[in-house]
């Protein structure tokens, strides 16, 4: 017997649901790198494989984001997070069994095209349970429980591999997939929602070849002296990327049934939105990475130990975000888009401060316990603010393309890092990394204050 979304009870279990098939999602991009020296010892094949392992994974939920938004919206978010549920078990399953390097990233590969319909499907499934101020609440509570992974990942990861091997680190998010499943139970779509319409095939594969094109070029510009490709023949893929997904932008405006309706953009929140993304993930790119090399090439902090000193960040997130959601669909996500990113700028220039010599692991701890405090006030009121401006009905997509910018702006950071540290994790390229988080952050802020608007309705 099928139940609807909006009977007793069922609001919370889909927002549990949701909160478990993104943490599926982001649980592997924290756990997987703890693991990488393992796999390289029973593997072989040295950094390019370790390298691919995380880079293969990236590519393809890149590359199909936008169409997973799409397919969400046109059949049913409740159908294709079950899909993609059980793809991403059965590929984890094989990333596991994984008997040599090539077959392990093949399967990288198709977990990523999994991922990729995990998230937008999660959150389009938030938008179709929850509206107005429950909506930004709800919200926060799935930016803050994610956030768990973060945590979660490195700590356990780094007993899995131990205890159990590397091989392990792979099935245990098959817990939380399974779980998520049993929540969604017999839950059905909206019957208004299902099967509306079709998919411009032609923007789709533009779509995924442009973005993939882009990732494989961002990933090959980062990836220093051991890159598969030379350097022009990575910005010449960059290129390429970008002349494509012009092509895609060209090709959705004239589809009867475009993969990313341009009227979106026309929605001032949602444009800005996306705009301060950008900029925001883009410093959160750098922000992610370089403490944890400078903690423990520089400070040479064991890596568990390097981990914990961001357990208190994650406490914040976990803590405060649903808070600073449920104020921002009462009081509007302006202001906390604005001082959010503003408040992270502050935390990455406690890290100069290393600069002096005096404790700096707590220097680098204080800096990043203020960018958790920032990032809390700032990610659920941004995505609010974006999937509040699309409709209902497109909020798939419409979280795609979030997604899509945010991973985006990671790679471009994280590919650009070596060129900001120098060439080598050292005091210098640390504080020169920090000066550049807080700038993107600074502009994220000024975007969000000049482009942003309290109580824009829905379309």
């Amino acid at each position: 017997m099928t139940t609807d979304l909006q009977a007793p009870g069922v609001p919370r279990r889909m927002l549990a649901a949701a909160v478990l098939a993104s943490f599926v999602s982001f649980l592997d991009g924290s756990i997987t790198n703890i693991a990488l020296p393992s796999i390289g010892r029973d593997l072989g094949g040295g950094v390019v494989t370790q390298e691919w392992v995380v880079d293969g994974y990236l590519l393809t939920l890149s590359a199909f984001i936008l169409l997973s938004g799409a397919v969400s919206d046109r059949f049913g978010r409740l159908k294709v997070l079950r899909i993609a549920l059980v793809a991403f078990a059965a590929t984890s399953v094989l990333c596991a069994l994984a008997p040599t390097a090539g077959v392990l990233v093949a399967a990288r590969l198709l977990q990523g095209v999994a991922g990729a319909l995990l998230v937008p499907g999660s959150l389009g499934l938030i938008i179709a349970v929850f509206s107005g101020p429950a909506q930004a609440r709800a919200i926060g509570s799935w930016t803050g429980w994610t956030s768990v992974s973060s945590l979660f990942g490195p700590v356990v990861g780094g007993l899995l591999v131990d205890a159990l091997g590397w091989r392990s680190v792979f099935v245990i998010g098959l817990l939380p997939a399974a779980a998520a499943m049993v929540l969604l139970g017999r839950v059905r779509d909206d019957p208004q929602q299902e099967a509306t319409g079709r998919i411009d095939l032609p923007s789709a594969a533009l779509a995924a070849a442009g973005l993939g094109l882009l990732t494989v070029g961002l990933i090959e510009v980062g990836g220093a002296s051991h890159a598969v490709l030379p350097i022009g023949a990575a910005i010449a893929l960059i290129a390429a990327g970008l002349v494509v997904l012009a092509g895609f932008v060209l090709q959705d405006s004239r589809a009867r049934h475009p993969l990313v309706p341009q009227r979106l953009f026309a929605e001032r929140n949602f444009s800005a939105g996306n705009l301060a993304t950008l900029f925001v993930y883009g410093a959160l790119g750098l922000a992610s990475l370089v403490p944890a090399l400078y903690l423990q090439q520089v400070l040479r902090l064991p890596a568990t130990a390097a981990a914990l000193v961001s357990l208190p960040s994650t406490i914040l997130m976990i803590l405060l975000s649903s808070r600073f959601g449920a104020l921002s669909g009462r009081l509007g996500p302006r202001r906390f888009m604005t001082a959010g990113p503003l408040v992270c700028a502050v935390g990455a220039l406690l890290w100069l401060l290393t600069g002096l010599g005096t404790a700096p692991v707590v220097l680098v701890a204080a800096g990043t316990v203020v960018v958790g405090l920032g990032l809390a006030m700032t990610v659920a009121p941004l995505t609010s603010a974006v999937l509040g401006a699309v409709p209902e009905a497109e909020s798939g997509i419409g979280s795609a393309v979030n997604n899509a910018v945010a991973r985006v702006a990671g790679l471009v950071t994280t590919a650009c890092s070596g060129l900001i540290l120098g060439g080598a994790v050292a005091q210098g390229g640390f504080e020169r990394a920090a000066v550049v988080v807080a700038v993107l952050l600074v502009i994220g802020g000024a975007v969000s204050f000049a482009g942003i608007r309290d109580g824009a309705a829905r379309a």
